[in-house]
């Protein structure tokens, strides 16, 4: 939606006309994030309960330790806090640079956390109906907010939409846990959060993928069959190495296979990008599906029973209250899941190969005429995004389960699809909807635990929606390369 405004001309017919101006303002944004703190008013306001929310965050395996981790990072968190705060306060008016509010975000974040493991807080009890009211009021003043900078044609600031959605989040997880069936219902913030960064390892993977091949104007559907067959990879070669290690390999391999055809087909010869990527779902479902059932299944003991890549403890840092065994109590994998979100996004943004990539995805002609091989390109980025893909797939057999099974990646891919348009083509967006997913599929099988009356189905279908949401840009602007899914023909 939005408003076209003219100047008005001249009403003689000899006179000189002023140029027209026009100005166009998005309504999207304010009316997206109406609806939205509409929905809170109704959901946490009028039809709060009067229970309280439990939380437990205790997960302490050894007390002497954990007390000192916890004074060392509160110190360290609150020193950070006070430069940082210095930097962006003495940098107001100015360009900053654009890791500066997410850093001091994040160090104010780790200083709460740090000042309850040193305080010794088990539980945070939050009365559903109060802290409700009060989300609510403040996500109705958020749109008001942004429906008045619209009305002055001013740009919404960036930090709008993020507090947004945090106090969305929060309203939303005190008032599903208040509807448990217990008198006083509570679940494991700790367990919450480590299960949402467990389900989101394969998520990251495959919208890193997608990052890849979209930033060079190839869009990559085939991210299911990537997983998947990473997944069986690593399982069958897992198994006859008896090496762990090279069934890793393997699935790096086999999702690079998968993209090696999805390139040649798309890129080579021009066939439509997107069916091509459906076609290799299909066929790498039905091909593991077939091997499952014919090879696999009749004999196991050699062919799929691959060894486990168990979780790695990181001293001291893993005993950080909350955050640390969440992040640093990982399996292999998940450490390469941080690792690969670092690189890719330094890549891109801070290389001159990233550079190049960005703009054979945004122009492949401008690319082309300054020397840069596109299709060449094209095909190396999709390759690499197919091997980050398989890598992914493999958690589902080496680390979530004891063995590869039919169609284990269970739609995964697309929702990594979904994770990739809703961070905006963006690897730190994708890293984050990909753990607001997973977090959304552990709290769908936590609420039917407690009992809560929101459906599971509900939680199931959150982050559809959440991309029909970000791609109809009803929280702001989301657009793919230019050249997404564009054929180049060199000429």
């Amino acid at each position: 939606m939005s408003t076209v405004t003219q100047t008005p001309k001249s009403a003689s017919d000899g006179a000189h006309r002023n140029p027209v101006k026009v100005e166009l303002v998005s309504w999207k944004a304010g009316v997206g994030l109406s609806l939205l703190a509409l929905l809170g008013l109704v959901l946490f306001g009028f039809l709060a309960n009067n229970k309280t929310a439990g939380f437990r965050i205790t997960d302490v395996q050894d007390a002497g330790t954990a007390g000192v981790v916890a004074w060392v990072t509160l110190v360290v968190a609150v020193a950070a806090v006070a430069w940082l705060g210095f930097r962006w306060w003495a940098g107001r008016g100015k360009a900053q640079a654009r890791w500066l509010p997410v850093t001091l975000v994040t160090a104010v974040v780790v200083a709460v956390l740090a000042l309850l493991g040193v305080t010794k807080v088990e539980v945070i009890s939050v009365p559903a109906a109060p802290f409700g009211w009060v989300v609510a009021i403040l996500l109705c003043l958020l749109a008001a907010y942004a429906v008045w900078l619209t009305t002055q044609k001013r740009k919404l600031p960036g930090w709008l939409g993020g507090v947004f959605a945090l106090l969305f989040v929060f309203g939303f997880l005190v008032w599903i846990v208040a509807g448990g069936r217990d008198d006083l219902p509570s679940i494991s913030l700790l367990g919450l959060i480590a299960g949402a960064v467990t389900l989101a390892v394969p998520l990251v993977f495959g919208s890193l993928s997608g990052v890849l091949s979209e930033r060079v104007g190839v869009v990559n559907i085939a991210i299911e069959g990537q997983l998947l067959l990473g997944a069986f990879s690593a399982a069958v070669v897992g198994t006859i190495t008896g090496n762990v290690f090279i069934g890793l390999l393997a699935a790096a391999v086999a999702g690079a296979l998968v993209s090696l055809v999805l390139a040649v087909v798309s890129i080579k010869y021009l066939v439509n990008q997107i069916i091509v990527g459906v076609v290799l779902n299909v066929l790498v479902s039905g091909l593991t599906s077939f091997l499952f059932s014919t090879v696999l299944t009749a004999n196991p003991e050699q062919f799929n029973q691959p060894p486990r890549l168990d979780p790695i403890t990181i001293p001291f840092l893993s005993e950080i209250p909350i955050i640390g065994p969440i992040l640093f109590r990982q399996s292999l994998i998940g450490y390469l899941m941080y690792i690969a979100v670092i690189v890719v996004y330094l890549g891109l943004y801070y290389t001159k190969w990233g550079l190049r990539v960005r703009a054979v995805g945004e122009h492949p002609q401008a690319a082309d005429t300054v020397g840069i091989n596109v299709n060449r390109t094209r095909f190396w980025n999709v390759l690499l995004g197919g091997a980050v893909a398989g890598i992914g797939g493999s958690f589902f057999a080496l680390v979530s389960a004891d063995a590869f099974s039919k169609d284990m990646s269970a739609g995964k891919g697309y929702i990594a699809l979904a994770a990739l348009i809703f961070g905006r083509w963006n690897p730190i967006g994708a890293f984050l909807a990909a753990l607001l997913f997973g977090f959304a599929d552990n709290l769908q099988s936590i609420i039917t635990i407690i009992g809560s009356p929101v459906p599971g189905q509900f939680m199931a279908m959150l982050p559809y929606v959440l991309t029909i949401i970000a791609v109809a840009g009803l929280v702001g602007r989301s657009r793919p390369p230019a050249a997404s899914g564009e054929p180049y023909v060199k000429g």
